[in-house]
């Protein structure tokens, strides 16, 4: 690392040296040479392009794709209390504010851009990019694996992340994920132009031995309550426990009210209110070993958590995918002490999963539907409880119309504003964007992907059945 990377790093990001994975991909940035990163949440992925951001020399811009606004916005305002020239440009701002930000990037004022993909079809957002004085020389794709069918979140908008690449002068690229195939790597790299040699994977070993892994077979709620009780006893420090379903999640809540009424709990999924989200997240972070603190959460907790001291694991319920599984352990014990990751499987558990596989693929016909709906009000916002009434009617244990909402909003059809939980419509659904024979091998591909919880669950070992089940053998790994 070099004397002004180093004087970057300690005086910018507070750091006095880098871990080694960090080390080797910047090194490869900094010498303008593009690189693929598999990378767990929370070990240090956006210091990756960050640090070259700032270091790279020249004028010039670091452009950052992210689907997740609530995480680039913790992102900006992180680098803003650092004073780092770093804002975003997303849907839930005015349209003013969104003008007034596009005007100062066209004008150099930033060093760091985040913006949504689908920021990529707006023209006063290619017009400022086309006048910043250098262009974009680093271009950042974070949650990579959202370019590829064969990833568990495809985003259609990412797929043309290539294209516009080439319009910016093909910038040095680094495209970043927490988990990815191989197949999903494979399509990252050809929609953004590039063949292994020229944008090599970079990968945290994914065996961590001071992981205990294990699977428990479980028969009722009593063998879950025990199971709970057993390990978070044995553990001592912060763990958490999460659920499939919120109304699960609260029952087992109640639960251990009742039975442990000293056990120090708190629940978070994605129906509480943003403030208290907020305040158990806090808690969460801060809490010391000695508080035991046992947290109850949907798979709504967990994207940009950092706590090294996590001290347990535990799946009450079947995760969805490998790659879920894995980033959620993944979150334990990054301090490298001992943690133990249990997965208590019940075979009754996966119908719950298979309900989710019916609900996030919704009919072409629901889909259309809904866009109408909503076109008919296009001069009014709305949320998902208005939206669900006027098209499905009452009951909100039908869940397929949630996730209408999100295909639209990858569509670019609605956005969210900046009221949580609040959409606009934006454009008509054109009917061709939805393909019926698309949305029933999506569905398959997610039941494969299920499918392949199982064979984990019933493998003799779990850490060398992740490690087969990524296939990292054409990977530089070094430990993160």
């Amino acid at each position: 690392m070099t004397a002004t990377l180093q004087q970057t790093l300690r005086e910018r990001f507070g750091h006095e040296a880098l871990r080694p994975l960090q080390a080797r991909i910047i090194d490869r940035v900094m010498a303008r040479e593009h690189a693929l990163v598999v990378m767990p949440t929370g070990s240090g992925k956006s210091l990756c392009y960050q640090l070259p951001a700032l270091a790279l020399p020249g004028p010039g811009v670091t452009l950052v794709f992210s689907p997740l606004i609530a995480l680039m916005e913790d992102q900006v305002a992180a680098l803003k209390r650092k004073s780092i020239r770093a804002e975003y440009i997303n849907s839930t701002l005015s349209k003013k504010e969104r003008q007034r930000r596009c005007d100062q990037l066209a004008e150099g004022a930033y060093d760091l851009i985040y913006a949504t993909p689908e920021r990529m079809h707006k023209p006063e957002f290619r017009e400022a990019i086309a006048k910043v004085e250098g262009g974009v020389k680093l271009l950042a794709v974070d949650e990579a694996h959202c370019i590829s069918k064969w990833g568990h979140d495809l985003r259609p908008a990412y797929q043309e992340v290539g294209a516009f690449r080439k319009e910016l002068a093909s910038p040095t690229t680094i495209a970043l994920t927490a988990t990815a195939t191989s197949a999903v790597r494979d399509d990252i790299r050809r929609t953004i132009g590039f063949g292994a040699d020229a944008m090599p994977l970079f990968a945290a070993p994914v065996d961590r031995p001071n992981l205990e892994l294990g699977v428990e077979q479980v028969w009722d709620d009593d063998q879950k309550l025990e199971a709970i009780r057993r390990i978070s006893g044995e553990m001592h420090g912060t763990g958490i426990v999460y659920f499939a379903l919120i109304k699960d999640l609260d029952r087992f809540a109640d639960l251990i009210r009742r039975k442990w009424p000293e056990r120090e709990i708190e629940i978070y999924h994605g129906q509480l209110e943003p403030r208290r989200k907020k305040q158990v997240y806090d808690r969460f972070i801060e809490s010391t070993p000695d508080e035991n603190l046992l947290l109850l959460a949907t798979n709504a907790f967990g994207m940009g958590v950092d706590k090294p001291d996590l001290r347990y694991i535990i799946h009450a319920q079947v995760p969805g995918s490998v790659e879920a599984y894995y980033q959620e352990v993944g979150r334990a014990g990054r301090d490298g002490e001992r943690s133990v990751c249990r997965l208590l499987y019940a075979e009754e558990d996966l119908a719950i999963q298979q309900q989710f596989v019916e609900w996030m693929n919704p009919s072409e016909d629901l889909l259309v539907q809904a866009a109408t709906a909503i076109e008919r009000n296009d001069h009014a916002d709305f949320d998902f409880e208005e939206l669900h009434l006027e098209v499905i009617g009452k009951g909100r244990g039908d869940r397929r119309l949630e996730y209408c909402l999100i295909e639209l909003e990858k569509l670019d059809v609605i956005e969210p504003t900046s009221t949580p939980g609040r959409f606009r419509f934006e454009r008509p659904l054109d009917h061709s964007e939805v393909d019926p024979e698309e949305i029933a091998a999506k569905r398959q591909r997610d039941l494969m992907r299920l499918l392949d919880v199982v064979k984990l669950v019933k493998s003799d070992d779990i850490a060398r059945y992740i490690q087969s089940y990524f296939e990292l053998d054409d990977a530089i790994i070094v430990a993160s």
